[in-house]
This record gives structure tokens, C-alpha cells and sequence, in this order.
């Protein structure tokens, strides 16, 4: 079960899409009668420049005016987002990396969730953990909600889950059958084919209606699909886009390989590429999947 706790943590740097994502998380505030935490970091190397003010007394004298600035603005967008949401909203300014200040505070506050947004990376980059999204994805122990997209419906209507023949595939279900419950939301499950071998193809189609009976005994909505598409991540995308989805849920691994570098590609290309909010959960065991070439 997932056990919602009394924080919903949101890193703001005052950005449009840092709003945006602030903007998204009330209807789950309200949902799990969770406050917001509105957190800013204050970067090491930036919080460093002010040492340009020479005599050290000079220097903090500097910083706490800086700091007490930026409480008053942070302040102030509580108080606003409190008044349109009517959901309590505290603030926390922290200096330190960034993706390691997010973590600590959400482990400090036992939050429920972490809402950002992100500005994804494409390219070579998109291969690498070098945003700070990706970094806190990696790294955090309570799901995060990733928003790249500029244009959202209130609430959560679709839930998007993209099934593979990995173990995590059953603790992924658990997941969205669990918030489909909160928010009142239809499940879309999909699985896509990006192979000619048809023991694989019959087992995705059998695993498929097997998920598909299992939600709907749960008194949900629920379709499933088979997609082909050579590129899982392309597949994904355009599926999410077809059935117009509200989220897209996904379990998150690390790499056999350079395991504080990388998560999962497939699971990186997706947060990358989104324009829908993306859930990414870490699985609870981290079984290796033999059975199909990808995972979520």
C-alpha cells in the first residue's frame, strides 16, 4: 500500500515551469490532505559568490540579505497559493546540490511525494543523469512526479501504464490501481511490441488481459492495448498522446553498470521526452528481467 504522509514536497526556483508544477501538485495536496513545502535551494557555488564581498563580516552581512529576500518572496508565493488552493503551505530555503538538498529535506519532512518540473534534456545529454530532475529521481525514496509539459487539465482523469514482463510489472499495477482510486482516474494499460518473436508477443498479450481482469475487478476503468512500435519510448509517447493521459506511471531502475550515473534508459527517455506528468516509482526488489530486452 502506499502509505500518503502529510508532505508534498515541491523545489521551486521561482521558474515557469517550477509554477506550473506547483500548480499541479494541489488537487493531490487535497486528495491526501498533505501541506506543501515549498523548497528552495540556494546552490553551493552560487551561495559562494558572495565571498566577491571580501571581509567575511561583509560577506554574510551580504548573504542573510540575500536569504532574507528570498524567504519574503518564497513567503509571499505561499500565502498566494495558499488562498487559490486552500491547502496549508510552509516554506524552506536550504543551500547546498541541489538533487541532494530536494532529497534530504523530502526524507527530513517523510514526504509523499516530489512534484517538480523540468525542462528534460535532449541529445547526448538525454543518455546522462546531468539534470538535477533525473538526479532526484535516482537518488529519492518517495515517488516523483516529473512536469515538462506547459498545458495541464485540473486533476488526473488517465493514468497511463505501460507494462513489460519484468516482476516489477505487478508492483507497478498495485501502484496505479492505488492512485486511479484517488483520483477518480480510468486506467490505460499498454504494452509495446518491438519484436517478431511471438512466444514474447503471446505472453505480453496474455500478461495484458490478465492485468486488464485484475483492475477491473477492483471496480475501476480499465482498457488494455498492444502497440507496435520498434522504439518502446516513441510507442509509449504516442499511445500517452492518443488516449489524451494525465500521467504516465513508471518504475525506475538502476543500470547493471555505472549505478550512481544511470537509471534505466527507457525510464529516462520517457521523463526526457514527456509532455504529460510522469510518476516514477523505484521497485521495491530489484529483480532482472530475462524474459524481455527493456524495462520501465
Amino acid at each position: 500500500m502506499l502509505t500518503y504522509n502529510n508532505h508534498i514536497l515541491v523545489p521551486i526556483d521561482f521558474s515557469e515551469q517550477a509554477l506550473i508544477a506547483l500548480d499541479q501538485s494541489y488537487n493531490l495536496a487535497r486528495l491526501t490532505k498533505a501541506d506543501i513545502t515549498l523548497l528552495y535551494v540556494l546552490d553551493e557555488d552560487h551561495s559562494n559568490l558572495f565571498s566577491i564581498f571580501g571581509k567575511p563580516k561583509k560577506a554574510k552581512k551580504e548573504k542573510n540579505k540575500f536569504q532574507k529576500g528570498l524567504k519574503e518572496k518564497l513567503d509571499k508565493l505561499a500565502k498566494e497559493t495558499t488562498a487559490k488552493s486552500g491547502v496549508k503551505v510552509n516554506t524552506k530555503i536550504s543551500v547546498g546540490k541541489i538533487y541532494e538538498e530536494i532529497v534530504n529535506v523530502a526524507n527530513e519532512l517523510n514526504a509523499a511525494f516530489i512534484i517538480m518540473g523540468t525542462k528534460g534534456q535532449h541529445g547526448l545529454k538525454k543518455k546522462f543523469i546531468g539534470s538535477n530532475s533525473l538526479r532526484v529521481i535516482k537518488e529519492s525514496n518517495c515517488p516523483v512526479i516529473t512536469i515538462a509539459g506547459k498545458k495541464h487539465r485540473p486533476g488526473c482523469k488517465v493514468i497511463v501504464l505501460p507494462l513489460d514482463l519484468t516482476e516489477e510489472t505487478k508492483e507497478k499495477t498495485g501502484k496505479a490501481i492505488e492512485l486511479a482510486n484517488y483520483f477518480g482516474s480510468s486506467i490505460k494499460v499498454v504494452s509495446i511490441i518491438n519484436t517478431k518473436d511471438q512466444l514474447i508477443i503471446e505472453k505480453l498479450k496474455t500478461q495484458l488481459k490478465q492485468v486488464e481482469a485484475f483492475i477491473k475487478k477492483r471496480k475501476l476503468l480499465v482498457t488494455s492495448e498492444l502497440v507496435e512500435n520498434n522504439n518502446i519510448v516513441e510507442g509509449v509517447l504516442k499511445y500517452t498522446k492518443k488516449v489524451k493521459a494525465d500521467l504516465i506511471l513508471i518504475m525506475t531502475q538502476s543500470e547493471m553498470d555505472w549505478t550512481d550515473m544511470f537509471i534505466g534508459s527507457s525510464a529516462q527517455e520517457i521523463i526526457n521526452n514527456s509532455d504529460v506528468p510522469v510518476l516514477s516509482i523505484h521497485p521495491m526488489d530489484k529483480a532482472e528481467s530475462t524474459m524481455i530486452p527493456y524495462s520501465f
